[in-house]
């Protein structure tokens, strides 16, 4: 049985990623930061909780240790995010932002990836099918926020896409490192979530699509790629 701990996962797109591949099968861990938060949802699902904050390194070692007692991982999905929107739900831009901004989203969104993964990775790599799936973001494509006319291009924020426009370059480099593993970028689109105050066009159903589907690709599937549902998006 597929092994999977999906980070984020007591709410929005990562909660409903559970479902759907606990219903495909899988044995879901269901993470979250907040241990009340984390049982109840692992309880609604049938699922697994873990606790593990991806900003605290004792805290992702701990969780580490618990999952390989418990028996191993086959998929890793990164999906824990923040956007940093303020009190009013705007986003800051660039003539407020800060370093301390910006830092607290890389916190989160990139650091938190490679604290993760580093972490996960001996017991990835005892798997017989390893899969590592970067919950990423349509805003982190140079060619989508270059593109005049476009949603992306009028984005005003400036953390949140060089966060997952570096977590790009971190999937690519790690499936170059890692051939034996599948690991990809995915962009679920514009969801509605409590990341951007609900805001999304998407539901999260829609939204869930492409992480499960590249959550369970096979061995001969891509690697170092970036998806959406419709397909590959340039970088």
């Amino acid at each position: 049985m597929t092994t999977t701990l999906i980070t984020g996962a007591n709410k929005g797109l990562g909660f409903e990623t559970a479902r759907r591949l606990i219903a495909a099968g899988h044995t879901v861990y269901v993470g979250s930061r907040d241990a009340g938060r984390g049982r109840e949802a692992a309880a609604r699902l049938g699922a697994k909780p873990l606790l593990i904050d991806v900003t605290d390194d004792a805290s992702v070692a701990a969780a580490a240790k618990a999952v390989e007692a418990d028996g191993g991982l086959d998929v890793l999905i990164n999906n824990a995010g923040v956007e940093g929107r303020r009190e009013d739900n705007s986003v800051i831009g660039a003539a407020d932002l800060t370093a301390a901004d910006m830092r607290t989203i890389f916190e989160t969104n990139t650091f938190g990836v490679v604290r993760v993964t580093h972490a996960f990775l001996p017991l990835l790599r005892r798997s017989a099918a390893p899969v590592v799936v970067n919950v990423s973001s349509g805003l982190a494509s140079l060619a989508g926020i270059t593109a005049e006319g476009t949603p992306a291009y009028a984005y005003p924020g400036l953390a949140y896409p060089a966060s997952k426009a570096a977590v790009n370059v971190l999937t690519v480099q790690y499936a170059k490192a890692f051939p034996e593993m599948r690991i990809n970028a995915v962009e679920p689109g514009y969801t509605a979530t409590d990341l951007n105050g609900r805001t999304g066009t998407q539901t999260v159903e829609e939204g869930a699509e492409i992480i499960v589907r590249m959550a369970q690709v096979g061995r001969d599937g891509p690697t170092g790629g970036f998806f959406t549902q419709a397909g590959p998006l340039p970088w």
